[in-house]
């Protein structure tokens, strides 16, 4: 039967698909759109069965939030072309939108079935590898950064006895500059009570045979050692680490300053710190 190219047209507008896999769809289902759509919709999720084993090394990470709540996820896909596409970031911007009003705190099939259903159309591998949803209580607040190029993210929660202060331009100028920090120095851990012991015992055993050779006595070289892992840890745990638009102070010695400038007494809640493929 003959084809209509207004059909083709409005098939494509619909489905994404190429104008000759349009038209071979509705001459294979007798010009009816519907079926035309469906006999598309099953060749494409065939195509992405066929794809799933590709790499998915590029991609976005979209934060989205509002006064108690924040979700992040990662999208991943094959190419950076994909990852700068405007479909490819709507659908990115509408899994954590969605996430985040219907309270989802992990990966959905809603969430992932958006996912293929831009697959078969954008024609390459995609997955969305992970989600994260982050609720704050009435005495705390949440700050996100996500860098230009979408491969970095950053949730921080800032907890306050005074909850007044979440309104002043300093407390939320300063939150941000807590999320801008982590993205810049990313961080391995929060403080140091949270390093796991046997990496500080690697970290001392590599010291330790630093100063081996040393001519000093053990406990002068053992205070070396102690002074190496100090220094070590302050460029791996954020709250130690010299803060990002003051490098004379740490984080937690400028959380404490601004503190005191605002009369409150304000700590760190949570600190979510995503790069793309980590």
């Amino acid at each position: 039967m003959e084809i209509k190219a207004s059909d083709v047209k409005a098939l494509r507008e619909k489905t994404g698909a190429g104008m000759m896999e349009c038209k071979k769809a509705l001459q294979e289902c007798n010009g009816d759109a519907k079926e035309a759509e469906k006999y598309l919709k099953e060749k494409g999720l065939a195509a992405v069965e066929k794809r799933a084993s590709r790499a998915t090394s590029e991609g976005i990470i979209v934060v989205k939030t509002t006064d108690s709540k924040a979700v992040m996820v990662e999208l991943t896909c094959e190419t950076d072309f994909v990852a700068k596409n405007a479909d490819f970031i709507a659908v990115g911007d509408k899994i954590a939108e969605t996430a985040l009003a219907k309270g989802y705190t992990d990966v959905q099939k809603e969430l992932s079935d958006m996912v293929l259903d831009l697959a078969t159309r954008v024609r390459e591998n995609m997955g969305l590898r992970r989600l994260t949803a982050v609720q704050a209580g009435s005495d705390e607040y949440i700050a996100h950064y996500v860098h230009s190029d979408k491969k970095t993210g950053v949730i921080v929660v800032l907890k306050s006895d005074k909850s007044a202060v979440f309104a002043d331009k300093v407390f939320q100028e300063f939150a941000y500059d807590c999320c801008l920090h982590a993205a810049a120095f990313t961080p391995l851990y929060v403080k140091k009570e949270d390093v796991d012991a046997a990496y500080i015992d690697e970290q001392l055993e590599v010291f330790r045979g630093q100063v081996a050779e040393l001519q000093k006595p053990d406990n002068v070289k053992e205070g070396i050692v102690k002074g190496k892992l100090n220094k070590h840890l302050a460029e791996i745990c954020f709250l130690e680490q010299a803060f990002v638009k003051d490098d004379k102070v740490s984080v937690a010695a400028k959380m404490k300053e601004v503190g005191k400038q605002l009369g409150a007494n304000i700590s760190l809640s949570k600190l979510v710190l995503w790069q793309l493929g980590q």
